[in-house]
Formats: C-alpha cells, structure tokens, sequence
C-alpha cells in the first residue's frame, strides 16, 4: 500500500482528485466533503481507487456518493460555495453580429409577456461547439457560445438558444429522491411552443 495524504481543499465545487506520485497517493477533496458521514468517505475512496486503476465502480458506492451531493443540504451548499467562492469570467453582451441584451429583451416580450428579469448576459470568451450556452444560478449569468456572433446565424437560432437558457431562470433545477432535474417536464412543454423550433435544432446539429 503506499503512502496516502489526503488534504481539504476550499475548492468552489464538491470536487474528488487522486493522484499517485512518487510512490505516494494524493488525494484532494472539497472541505464541504470533510463532514460528511465515514460511508460517504468510504464510497468516494472507493470511488476514486476505482478511476485511479481504472476498474468498475461498484454501483453501491457509486450511488451512496450520487444521492448525498445531490441531497437538497448538500446542494444547497454547493450552490452558496460557488456563489461565494467563485469568479466568472464575463466578456460583454455587444457581439459582432448579434447584442445579446436585445435579444433577450425581444425574447422575454414574445413569450414570457417581459416579465422575465434579466440575468448577466454575455458572449463566451472563446468559439465553443461543445458548449453552446448555460445558465449559472449561482452567478445568475447566461453564456453564449461566440460560434453563434457570425454571419450565416439565422436569427431564429440565436433566439432558440436564449429561449432554452431562459427557461432555466423560469423553471430552477428540482431535486427529487436524491436526483436532479434539470428539464422537468413543465419545462420541456414550453420548450415545445418555440415555432422554429425544429429548424433551430437543425441549425445546432450542423454546427
């Protein structure tokens, strides 16, 4: 067995790192993590053996582990800890092509009767294709990929996007029995009623 220092960190999220160095494991760990219950240290020691030797995490662990941060404290939590801890890098609404401000305010007019507060809005700081936009509830900040600010993005495209993003601010993350739910099915319905709907998702695919 070799040597083993395990350290809390003031991490802004509930992140798990392991390391094996010069014959000792490093392990790091989020300081909210560093109360909870032994079995929750067992699971994530589990756990993280598992994906050091790469071998099968046993379904036991790896639920114990999923239902206890995704509990409504632990969550609760998280979400303070990011709030507090954590830094976003903005850029600014105003594109080249497209001003995210207006946008949003034609957006929260057309289906949701302007009542929608406006979050920060901005461009990404670099063109992603993996991420095209998020909604952070701890910074209450909408991104925007920068893919979208070029010529050949059909409006209709960014405003799906905004929409999609918008409906996060209507309809926060729930958790139930321990899972969370990102897109509730209230959700999904009104994500439905955008007209352009399946000519935006076709625009996105091609991306």
């Amino acid at each position: 067995m070799p040597a083993l220092e395990v350290k809390f960190r003031r991490f802004t999220s509930l992140n798990t790192t392991i390391r094996l160095r010069d014959g000792k494991l490093i392990v790091r760990l989020s300081d909210l993590l560093e109360h909870a219950p032994s079995t929750i240290h067992q699971a994530i020691a589990h756990i993280l053996l598992a994906k050091l030797y790469r071998k099968p995490v046993a379904p036991i662990y790896a639920d114990r582990y999923r239902r206890y941060t995704r509990s409504e404290a632990v969550s609760s939590q998280a979400e303070r800890m990011r709030q507090m801890r954590g830094r976003k890098v903005l850029s600014s609404p105003q594109g080249h092509l497209y001003d995210l401000d207006e946008v949003f305010e034609a957006v929260n007019r057309r289906f949701f009767h302007g009542l929608l507060g406006r979050p920060v809005l901005t461009w990404s700081a670099h063109v992603a294709k993996r991420m095209l936009g998020h909604y952070d509830a701890a910074h209450n900040t909408i991104v925007v990929s920068r893919v979208f600010d070029r010529p050949g993005t059909p409006r209709y495209a960014i405003e799906y996007l905004l929409y999609h993003e918008m409906l996060h601010l209507k309809h926060p993350v729930r958790v139930r029995a321990g899972r969370r739910c990102v897109h509730s099915r209230e959700f999904q319905a009104e994500e439905r009623l955008f007209p352009e709907l399946e000519l935006a998702k076709a625009f996105l695919r091609r991306l």
